[in-house]
């Protein structure tokens, strides 16, 4: 069965759960659909979603959208980056 790679959902950030649940308001603003993924284990237990607890929420978008995502993921993370 052939799929179409433009339908798949793609992760295009991991972070913790009040950093993706940012990261997924301004992709809703850029009028880019995301979702997360183990944002209520990767709260609760993040060891189990992600090995060491890093990155344990996800979040994903249409492949279709996967340009403009991480144009915007990449500035998200220029923004918060501390130094």
């Amino acid at each position: 069965m052939k799929t179409d790679h433009a339908t798949e959902p793609v992760e295009v950030y991991a972070g913790d759960m009040m950093q993706a649940g940012l990261l997924k308001s301004l992709l809703e603003n850029a009028e880019i659909k995301a979702y997360l993924k183990d944002e209520i284990m990767g709260t609760l237990n993040a060891w189990v979603a992600s090995p060491g607890g890093a990155g344990a929420v996800k979040v994903f978008v249409s492949g279709e959208d996967e340009v403009r995502a991480k144009a915007v993921v990449e500035e998200f993370e220029k923004n918060t980056k501390y130094e």
